[in-house]
């Protein structure tokens, strides 16, 4: 394939000149075209210039799916700025974490969210200016109203009145920003450029921030659009109900949208009633989900009134899709699901089922264009094993990430000779479909979203009570996986499994904190002293 050299500035801005009156975003019936968009990503380029934002510098975006999240991304990025995308369910120890270690200088945060974020905002190593957004600027009348207000007060010299926290760092308002000017300066950015700060536990547990250029965020969508759309012409519809803040929908849906030109309609999050009346409303041609939300709409009423049949395509990513949910949606709606894979690291998609033909049971599918996938022995990575034998799934493509951020060694663990070692256990059939047999590394996958053991046993360590504690991922019909943890109390104390979930939850996104918690007298261990959780998930 013949990959457009644009950066994702340039993506948009090339969308834009074609088809300036082109719906490019829906959210809660206002729509936003192309000329509308990148007139706003303009202004806030501009605005994040006059904080002070230079070509290399770490800008945070913390929010739900929104309007704002797409413009602040590609504002961002047409600043000259590195983008970190931060999810909007981290509590304030886990923003902090993320923003130390990208060293971020603005934070554009959901206003709603700040009570949340204050208290990281003293951990940090140097005050970020902070950017509030407001959700109800995207309405209709209050876009309407805004659109003028920046009109008016396009071109102002200067920041007007920012305002202090008191004894914390500057704050803004998305309005003033935007008002500042309506022409940002050229960064000379590259499609080698990095784009995206994109944090993961990858195969080590710890997080770290996969560097993702412009040209693997433009390539692999080109890869995903090109073999989901095969054939067909015209631009697509699509729901934005996964996260922006995560690598499935920040590709797969928001920048595959604007390489096409085609229209996301924005939910601020999956909720099941919504999503079937989008569906049914604005007859979107492709949808993108985790298995968790097919799983809901197999359970929805009547779900096969919603006309599921605009729906070319259904694409199931994040975690693995069980044969009987995919069978029993078909079934039920009429539409075409099909599986893929990818990690953070790839941008993320390395495979995906073809979307016409009858589906192997239980493949991930085959490597995209451009993407070779080898399966190598579990102990010497060199050799590559028979066909049907399961081993670890290695990658090489243009989707491939840099590395980790500051991290040469981690990085030098998983990036050797240009391929990937992804750390999952896969086998590869005599056609060359793929299909994950298990994962290496320990992380546990709860309805597309990823948790790293190591982040909530360090939380459970921080209880008063806790003398050890250890975590594990075990199967749940609805999530995929949920938390397990076990704990041994310190001696002469006792404490209840809610005690303990309601610490983590103070801590912790609630998607990360343990469902279950079962108390021990002692965990098995290693000669060298290290929790054995395969021994935990054999109990």
């Amino acid at each position: 394939m013949i990959y457009p050299t644009n950066t994702l500035p340039e993506l948009l801005e090339r969308t834009a000149a074609k088809s300036p009156g082109a719906t490019a975003l829906i959210y809660f019936g206002t729509t936003i075209s192309y000329g509308q968009l990148e007139d706003q990503v303009n202004r806030l380029a501009a605005g994040l210039q006059a904080l002070g934002v230079e070509k290399g510098d770490r800008v945070a975006l913390m929010m739900p799916n929104c309007p704002q999240f797409v413009i602040s991304y590609f504002g961002a990025l047409r600043a000259g700025a590195i983008v970190t995308a931060t999810s909007s369910m981290y509590t304030a120890r886990e923003a902090a974490h993320q923003w130390n270690d990208a060293g971020v200088k603005v934070v554009i945060a959901d206003r709603r969210l700040f009570p949340a974020l204050r208290p990281a905002l003293p951990q940090l190593a140097s005050a970020p200016q902070i950017v509030l957004t407001g959700l109800r600027q995207y309405y209709p009348q209050p876009f309407r109203r805004l659109c003028a207000s920046l009109e008016a007060s396009t071109d102002r010299k200067g920041l007007k009145a920012p305002r202090a926290a008191s004894r914390g760092p500057v704050i803004h308002r998305w309005e003033t920003i935007l008002g500042l000017s309506r022409t940002p300066s050229p960064k000379g950015l590259t499609s080698a450029d990095i784009a995206c700060l994109q944090y993961t536990g990858g195969t080590t547990g710890t997080s770290k921030g996969a560097m993702l250029t412009h040209a693997n965020l433009v390539t692999n969508a080109c890869q995903a659009v090109d073999w989901l759309t095969t054939g067909k012409g015209g631009a697509e519809v699509m729901v934005a109900a996964l996260p922006l803040f995560h690598i499935y929908a920040m590709t797969c849906v928001m920048i595959a949208s604007v390489l096409k030109g085609g229209s996301v309609v924005i939910l601020p999050r999956f909720e099941l009633r919504a999503t079937l009346n989008i569906i049914r409303k604005y007859h979107p041609t492709i949808f993108h989900g985790v298995p968790t939300m097919y799983v809901a709409f197999n359970n929805a009423p009547h779900v096969e009134r919603y006309g599921f049949k605009s729906l070319r395509i259904c694409m199931s990513g994040g975690a693995a899709l069980p044969v009987e949910v995919r069978e029993r949606f078909e079934a039920l709606t009429g539409g075409r699901l099909v599986e893929g894979y990818g990690l953070t690291e790839a941008s993320p998609v390395t495979h995906i089922n073809p979307p016409t033909g009858s589906p192997k049971v239980g493949s991930i599918g085959l490597p995209l264009a451009d993407t070779e996938a080898r399966i190598v022995d579990l102990d010497d990575s060199e050799r590559e094993v028979a066909v049907g034998e399961a081993g670890e799934i290695a990658i090489r493509g243009p989707q491939v990430m840099k590395g980790y951020w500051n991290k040469p060694e981690e990085t030098s663990l998983v990036l050797r000779d240009g391929w990937l070692y992804t750390g999952d256990v896969a086998r590869k059939d005599e056609d060359g479909y793929f299909y994950i047999v298990d994962r290496k590394k320990d992380m546990i996958i709860a309805g597309g979203y990823n948790i790293y053991p190591r982040e909530v046993e360090e939380v459970l360590w921080e209880h008063p009570k806790i003398l050890e504690a250890a975590v594990i991922g075990v199967p749940d019909a609805y999530r995929g996986e949920t938390v397990k943890a076990f704990v041994v109390l310190q001696p002469g104390t006792s404490a209840t499994a809610d005690e303990i979930m309601a610490f983590c939850r103070e801590r912790l996104a609630a998607y990360k904190v343990p469902r279950m918690v079962v108390f021990r007298e002692s965990l098995p261990k290693s000669g060298v002293g290290k929790y054995l959780r395969r021994a935990l998930r054999d109990l």
